[in-house]
């Protein structure tokens, strides 16, 4: 098993995927996990903010790198020909 990645370098990764569409797998906890489509919107230093639309409303979800690094959002970038980059706390 790989050494976790920095902060910094999740965001890095992310930074290149802006305005494409992801899938993400979010753990809320007590046995609750949300799986949504969107496009990732923008990135700030601190948090990345996902844009989705679900039954004609456009929604934003905020989440911060460190629920990347800690797995509690999994994300994964559609690419070419639909296939997906998962974005990982982990060297891969």
């Amino acid at each position: 098993m790989s050494s976790p990645r920095a902060l910094s370098e999740i965001k890095k990764d992310l930074e290149s995927f802006v305005g494409r569409r992801i899938r993400l797998k979010a753990n809320k906890g007590r046995n609750r996990i949300v799986e949504r489509e969107g496009v990732l919107e923008s990135i700030y230093p601190n948090i990345f903010v996902v844009k989705i639309n679900e039954r004609k409303v456009e929604r934003r979800i905020s989440f911060s790198y460190a629920d990347v690094l800690t797995e509690t959002v999994e994300l994964f970038v559609y690419g070419n020909q639909d296939e997906e980059i998962k974005i990982s706390a982990v060297n891969e």
